[in-house]
């Protein structure tokens, strides 16, 4: 979005805080309005990615948010499947991907828990700002809680694996001799992390289809402000 557009955007939100006489436009529509509007419809939009994220093959089937093994496992991925150990190797990422779709659900109440709390001048940031904007609230204001939630559901469903068991073994040896991230330390912590990104990116796969098409949005008023600001 160019400068001048930017601007525009500002002014026309900042006319959107502040209720005027005249009947049509944004300038008719309050803040607490305009925000209680996003509110709906970026809930909805949420809802509507954890629950594809929930349903079994939620990631699995989502080449998006898929969770393959780490790029440092990659030479390890050969070898094992040289000797025969292919089969494991595909249950571990099917496991992976059965556990973030199994802790999906935990985020909903969190996340939801966000919209409740927007302010004013949150609506205001997200309505001007780019296609991931509520995106990035969302982030900033669920990530560590969701984190801590979300563990202990991975770890239930990776734990049977036993090849899970030889990945934090491996890793161990990795973290210790050749400086890879703690946290790829565990599977869980591995599952965890990229569990949390496809969350993000199917809010902001929803978040890009309510501003590419404003009348899908809950509510006529959310739709109404989005249209006028596009």
């Amino acid at each position: 979005m160019n400068f001048l557009r930017r601007r525009l955007l500002l002014g026309l939100v900042l006319l959107a805080m502040a209720p005027c006489g005249r009947a049509g436009g944004l300038e008719n529509i309050t803040g607490k309005e305009a925000a209680q509007a996003l509110r709906e419809s970026l809930e909805k939009g949420a809802r509507a990615a954890l629950v594809r994220l929930g349903r079994e093959d939620g990631y699995f089937a989502n080449p998006k948010v898929k969770i393959g093994l780490p790029k440092n496992f990659v030479k390890g991925d050969r070898i094992l499947r040289s000797l025969g150990q292919g089969k494991k190797v595909d249950d571990l990422v099917l496991a992976m991907n059965r556990a973030a779709e199994a802790a999906a659900p935990l985020a909903q109440d969190l996340v939801l828990d966000a919209v409740r709390k927007m302010t004013v001048e949150d609506a205001k940031i997200i309505l001007t700002g780019g296609d991931d904007a509520a995106t990035t609230y969302f982030r900033k204001a669920t990530e560590a809680q969701l984190s801590d939630k979300l563990l202990p559901v991975i770890k239930s469903v990776t734990e049977g694996s036993d090849l899970a068991r030889s990945y934090n073994a491996v890793s161990e040896k990795l973290v210790r001799f050749a400086g890879v991230k703690s946290d790829l330390s565990t599977v869980e912590n591995y599952v965890n992390k990229k569990a949390l990104d496809g969350v993000y990116a199917l809010i902001a796969e929803e978040e890009r289809a309510i501003r590419a098409d404003p009348a899908r949005a809950a509510g006529g008023l959310v739709g109404r402000v989005f249209q006028l600001l596009k």
